[in-house]
């Protein structure tokens, strides 16, 4: 086989985090009676706080804050966007929200038949992740997925982030791959498979919903995650 080890993307790859997170949303929304402080509907925080989310963590991957920033002030922006400067409510979000996603459970279609196949074909396989440790670890063990993996890293563990390259190579090490026999599977363009082709790995795109561009050329592209069974 010209594969030795399978290297996954974690979120929005096998973990549906879109799911998940809307979920711990609605939990926090009613937990902490949000509307009674002014928070419009449901939809309108959930879509205001993932705007804000995406801008944090641009800023957090290109190195302009630090972990704990992302943390509360992507929900300290969420609040100002209603008015509500209140920054210890804004912090009790960011720690029940860490609390509560990694405890959900929902994966893409067709996870758990993926990896037992793979399984079955002895593939080793492992996960490169930008997400935070402690929170990774628990989304793992609480889907039941975290017996599939034999090297899980994550970029708090290893001081860098994708799309470095030293991250890819730091997992490479790890499991005693190459480039030339491993294989990267993500859903971020710029991150799983810019970082993967620059390290010397194929790459695997998956996410239908943003179609791959001229610029960041994957090694193949799939619809599903059932189509990994074509590749490997």
């Amino acid at each position: 086989m010209k594969y030795q080890h399978v290297f996954f993307d974690l979120d929005h790859t096998l973990w549906d985090f879109d799911t998940n997170s809307r979920e711990t949303l609605y939990d926090l929304y009613h937990e902490l009676e949000l509307a009674s402080m002014g928070v419009s509907a449901f939809e309108h925080f959930h879509e205001t706080y993932h705007h804000h989310n995406n801008i944090f963590w641009d800023r957090f991957r290109k190195g302009y804050i630090s972990r704990e920033e992302l943390r509360w002030k992507r929900m300290w922006r969420t609040l100002l966007d209603y008015k509500l400067p209140n920054e210890p409510l804004a912090r009790q979000l960011s720690e029940r929200y860490l609390q509560i996603l990694p405890t959900k459970k929902n994966l893409f279609h067709d996870t758990i038949e993926v990896l037992d196949y793979l399984e079955g074909r002895k593939y080793p396989m492992h996960l490169i992740t930008n997400g935070f440790e402690k929170t990774q670890m628990e989304k793992l063990r609480n889907s039941a997925i975290d017996k599939y993996f034999t090297h899980i890293i994550t970029s708090e563990a290893a001081g860098i982030m994708k799309p470095h390259v030293a991250i890819f190579e730091y997992a490479m090490n790890a499991a005693g791959a190459t480039a030339a026999h491993s294989i990267m599977i993500g859903d971020t363009l710029d991150a799983d498979i810019e970082g993967g082709n620059n390290a010397g790995m194929d790459t695997v795109y998956f996410n239908p919903a943003v179609p791959a561009n001229g610029k960041i050329k994957p090694t193949f592209v799939i619809q599903n995650l059932g189509e990994l069974k074509k590749i490997l």
